[in-house]
């Protein structure tokens, strides 16, 4: 056959495939028509003419793609996430691409377009600002990428699924522990520092926490004399807040309920130069490893453990199954404010300086010989 006789023939099937493409609304029409000309290529020429050879488009790779957005790396429990989370995929032979916006949200939904922009498969986002984020899921649902809201909830969106602890659990926790302390006939004197504004798993934390303090608020057990916001959970931030409550009561108190390590560790800092830590109880969350050495040293009271193998290893199987368009189970459902987000949420346990073996060490998140330096040879 001639080249100008195939040529006509390949342009006729391009004009019928244009129209059908846009009777219907097809989003990838230029796809559409190279697939259908190379059919009508192949059906009407008897043999290959290299005069008149068409190549066909490379067929696209059978491996997915993760994006992972990360809020940060600058603290050790998130690049802990991010290499257990990487590792799980890779083992699957899929592949991953991780960004992080050192908490700005400018930058994570940058970060987000860029992802989406590599036509990643499914899309998993840590947010810096779960109401800034609704943006970036709105983004991926129009290019068809579903979103996997990792361990803080994306507010105000038509989210997929929410993978999580029980925050409100983690506060129940660090509020019963402070509980089991009030002194006989006394009252426990306290101090809070509450986690960034802008991260919905702050308030959960602080929601958990009210459950077991505001009836012993009521009934003058427990008196809180000093309390704050950490902007973005910065140890820096916890310091000026202890600072402050120091300056306004003196060393006449007795708790601190830090809501995460991070924190803990600053208004530690603020105890040791004051002479009080070790005298002050001070809880935490994350079981970040100075966080597990200041427990066995005495100047923590306990952290809460949750297990990041757990989170990250399962957060991955899901982002999986969302690429692959596979079935999910998920038992619970948490509103954010839009929808009711299919949830699946994992186990925590609170950390003493008792049970930091059977925990942490056992577990492999934490070394002995990192966590109890001085007890090595």
């Amino acid at each position: 056959m001639s080249a100008r006789i195939l040529l006509v023939l390949v342009s006729c099937a391009l004009s019928v495939v244009t129209g059908l493409v846009i009777a219907r609304g097809g989003a990838n029409d230029a796809e559409a028509r190279m697939r259908v000309a190379t059919e009508v290529i192949k059906q009407v020429r008897g043999q290959k003419d290299p005069e008149t050879a068409i190549q066909e488009p490379p067929a696209k790779s059978n491996r997915l793609v993760i994006g992972l957005s990360m809020d940060t790396l600058k603290e050790e429990r998130w690049q802990g996430d991010r290499d257990l989370f990487t590792a799980k995929v890779q083992a699957a032979g899929a592949e991953v691409k991780v960004q992080s916006a050192n908490s700005n949200d400018v930058i994570q939904l940058q970060n987000v377009e860029s992802l989406i922009t590599q036509k990643v498969d499914a899309l998993v986002i840590i947010p810096h600002d779960g109401a800034a984020m609704a943006k970036a899921v709105n983004l991926a649902h129009e290019a068809g990428i579903p979103v996997l809201s990792y361990d803080r909830l994306i507010t105000g969106c038509d989210l997929d699924l929410y993978l999580t602890f029980d925050n409100v659990k983690v506060g129940e926790l660090q509020a019963k522990f402070l509980a089991d302390r009030i002194p006989a006939g006394g009252k426990l004197r306290l101090v809070r520092i509450y986690g960034a504004k802008t991260d919905n798993n702050a308030k959960l934390f602080k929601q958990g926490q009210d459950n077991i303090l505001q009836p012993l608020i009521a009934a003058g057990k427990v008196e809180v004399l000093f309390e704050d916001w950490a902007e973005d959970w910065k140890p820096e931030s916890a310091k000026k807040i202890t600072n402050a409550a120091i300056t306004k009561n003196g060393p006449n108190f007795d708790a601190i309920l830090a809501s995460n390590d991070g924190t803990a560790g600053g208004a530690i800092q603020a105890l040791t130069e004051e002479g009080l830590a070790g005298k002050v109880i001070v809880t935490g969350q994350d079981a970040d490893l100075a966080a597990c050495q200041r427990i066995a040293q005495g100047t923590q009271a306990m952290t809460v453990y949750k297990p990041i193998q757990s989170i990250a290893t399962k957060a991955a199987e899901l982002a999986l199954k969302l690429a692959q368009r596979k079935p999910l189970v998920a038992r619970d459902a948490i509103s954010n404010g839009q929808v009711d987000v299919p949830s699946v949420l994992l186990d925590i346990v609170a950390v003493t300086k008792e049970n930091l073996r059977e925990t942490v060490v056992k577990d492999g998140f934490r070394k002995e010989a990192e966590v109890f330096p001085s007890t090595q040879q």
